[in-house]
């Protein structure tokens, strides 16, 4: 095993008072000292990389405390436990875990998950982005697009990444009308070139 450094940003995490504390601290010690991964601290949270290469994170939530593995979405599910937290998620996927029991007993599981977001990595794989034109753009934003052709060319201005959140807001509307509603909230924020949160 290749000599590494603790990070002092996680060493601080770790002794930080938190309902996860020992969940956090057996993870920790499965991840860097079980495997070749270099330890960071990346939003907030204890992040393990490969040549500064995002491999996995270790993070809690409310129920669960989780590891998030940055290209889940191309690891081999042997044990069909990665999850995926919203549809919106393309390429990472989580384990998740309720208490220090359940990570103990799905240890090997665990070293299995880490192994192959290894080779992964190492393999330089990317995860295969969805682009805009593989999403169905909702009716009533290509009715509006026919109406008002400058909508049409400022939309397909925008990034892949903004024209991917007007799409999925306003197609997750259930009811036409509330989708109507969206498109023209947004008319505006589109023909000026901005995403939905672009001030």
């Amino acid at each position: 095993m290749i000599d590494k450094q603790p990070n002092e940003q996680v060493e601080a995490f770790l002794n930080k008072e938190s309902q996860w504390q020992q969940e956090y601290r057996y993870l920790r010690d499965l991840i860097f000292n079980g495997t070749e991964l270099e330890e960071a601290y990346k939003w907030m949270h204890p992040c393990y990389t490969i040549k500064n290469k995002n491999v996995v994170l270790i993070h809690g939530f409310k129920n669960y405390v989780a590891l998030l593995f940055h290209k889940g979405a191309i690891l081999e599910d042997k044990y069909h436990t990665l999850i995926q937290q919203t549809e919106k998620v393309q390429a990472a996927r989580q384990l998740r875990f309720e208490n220090l029991e359940e990570i103990q007993a799905r240890t090997e599981e665990i070293k299995y998950y880490l192994a192959e977001a290894i080779k992964v990595e190492k393999a330089g794989k990317k995860v295969e982005m969805k682009k805009t034109e593989d999403y169905v753009i909702p009716k009533e934003l290509e009715d509006k697009f026919e109406e008002m052709p400058q909508l049409e060319s400022s939309f397909y201005k925008l990034t892949p990444g903004r024209q991917h959140q007007y799409i999925y807001h306003i197609g997750q509307a259930k009811r036409s009308e509330t989708r109507q509603k969206r498109v023209e909230k947004y008319i505006n924020q589109i023909l000026e070139g901005k995403g939905m949160h672009d001030k």
